[in-house]
């Protein structure tokens, strides 16, 4: 279990977020086998994928925004304005944007079964920001090339992603992607899932309460449907899981 920590954003990350996240998974009882590795380490590995996807004429400036692409109700390869066409400069300001073709890539989920989406049902992916930061996106499928990451547990958010990422992942040399597992999202009464940004009740605030690492553990297992109830569940049984063949 590889400890990563993913912090490409440099305008949303902190390092207090970084500690809090250590301490937190610390007072769980999770330990990890390696890490923390941070992705502000170094932009090298980045860039030399981004090279590798400009010798290809894969990867290009855009300058087309989130509202372009809404008003446009832009679906498939490209983008609204056409920026690949265009061979538009690399400048700040300007996002970069990979070209991954059409169709859809299929896999077979640990958890939801046979899946197939789209490579492109939003446009052509970015890999940059306008601001300079390197996307989700692309940062985990070089990190996950690089760092032999062969199993990705996630939420059922991100379903979505995937079929681009794998196809990333192709290009960038890598034959066969990891396994996936998108997992159920803990959610409010109202359905919507639970997001910092909201202020919802968290790890920090549940210790505060007087919950035990067990009692935590347990309540979120129960409520993704890995416990038909609640009850107190140590760190080492959860490790224990993923023991299991895949």
């Amino acid at each position: 279990m590889l400890l990563r920590i993913e912090d490409h954003d440099r305008q949303r990350c902190r390092p207090e977020y970084d500690a809090a996240l250590i301490e937190d998974l610390t007072w769980l009882g999770f330990q990890p086998d390696e890490g923390p590795v941070r992705q502000s380490d170094s932009s090298a590995p980045y860039e030399t994928a981004l090279a590798e996807l400009r010798a290809t004429a894969r990867a290009y400036a855009c300058e087309c925004s989130r509202a372009d692409f809404a008003a446009a109700a832009f679906a498939g390869p490209g983008c609204p304005r056409g920026c690949r066409e265009r061979r538009l400069e690399v400048r700040p300001g300007r996002a970069l944007r990979v070209s991954l073709g059409g169709g859809q890539e299929a896999w077979m989920d640990l958890l939801v079964g046979p899946v197939a989406g789209e490579v492109a049902s939003a446009g052509d992916p970015p890999i940059r920001d306008r601001h300079g930061n390197w996307t989700y996106a692309f940062a985990v499928v070089v990190d996950d090339l690089r760092q032999s990451v062969d199993l990705v547990i996630r939420g059922r958010d991100l379903l979505d992603a995937t079929p681009p990422q794998i196809r990333l992942a192709r290009v960038l040399g890598r034959e066969r992607p990891p396994a996936f597992l998108h997992h159920p999202l803990i959610r409010k009464p109202s359905g919507a899932k639970l997001s910092k940004a909201d202020r919802d009740t968290s790890v920090r605030d549940l210790r505060a309460a007087g919950a035990t690492p067990g009692e935590v553990i347990g309540r979120a297992a129960a409520a993704v449907g890995l416990l038909d109830a609640v009850r107190s569940v140590r760190a080492s049984e959860v490790e224990a899981w993923f023991d299991r063949p895949l």
